[in-house]
């Protein structure tokens, strides 16, 4: 059976993983989940690893959840849709989570779960022609796993109309609601990409964990003592590591 991802190592380490099931519009099933999981967990401990991107071949980015996988899922048991679902919440997890920095490059359509893998990435750039859907709803489905993150990225209001409209939504939207950092014609985007990657080459690598976890301590929170005492701890600590000092 082909793979249904693609992993390439670059100069200045630079892991790029591609989703690559453009017949299916690189739409997931449960073997992508487990190669994009397994992948994940190869690389979030490779020290040699600066920045990971996600990009996709084809056409579209990802076109959500695929419908034959869907099909069969219909016919689970309880347990065994739970298992289903716990893997892929674990993926989203792991990606929102990964150590170093994350950059999702998109084009086309980007549906469901694609969304998701969007707003678990750090940055994200599109091309001016992407366009997006939260389309569970019209499926019978709800966009329950991707919820947390893709809230997040958008907040609670404008989650309350596309969770609820499943309306396709281009790159502009996207871009003023949080999904999205930057919007770029197609011929551009490996430069913008570059200039990204250049950018975050200059910052010391520990640091750069240390931010995104700095991130999700406080995002979320309300600013009470004891999450001034982790933001007053964590500079602290930096201040005298190794890093800091060169």
């Amino acid at each position: 059976m082909d793979n249904a991802i693609n992993i390439e190592f670059s100069a200045g380490g630079v892991a790029t993983l591609t989703l690559d099931r453009p017949d299916r519009h690189n739409a997931f099933d449960e073997a992508m989940i487990d190669e994009l999981q397994n992948a994940l967990d190869d690389m979030r401990d490779d020290e040699r690893l600066r920045v990971l991107v996600l990009r996709a071949n084809g056409k579209n980015f990802c076109a959500g959840a695929d419908l034959h996988w869907m099909q069969r899922s219909g016919q689970y048991s309880e347990e065994e849709n739970l298992q289903d679902a716990r893997a892929l919440a674990r993926l989203m997890k792991t990606l929102n989570e990964f150590p170093a920095p994350t950059i999702a490059l998109v084009q086309g359509a980007v549906y469901g779960g694609g969304v998701g893998l969007v707003a678990c990435c750090d940055m994200a750039l599109a091309a001016d022609s992407a366009r997006f859907c939260l389309s569970e709803v019209r499926l019978g489905l709800l966009p329950a796993v991707i919820s947390p993150y893709v809230i997040a990225a958008i907040g609670a209001r404008q989650a309350r109309r596309y969770f609820l409209s499943a309306e396709i939504f281009d790159a502009a939207e996207a871009l003023s609601m949080g999904l999205l950092h930057e919007v770029a014609p197609p011929q551009h985007m490996n430069n913008r990409l570059s200039q990204w990657i250049f950018d975050l080459h200059k910052a010391a690598p520990q640091a750069l964990q240390e931010a995104k976890q700095l991130i999700r301590q406080v995002s979320t929170a309300q600013p009470t003592d004891d999450i001034i005492d982790v933001t007053v701890q964590a500079i602290a600590v930096r201040r005298s590591s190794a890093e800091a000092r060169e």
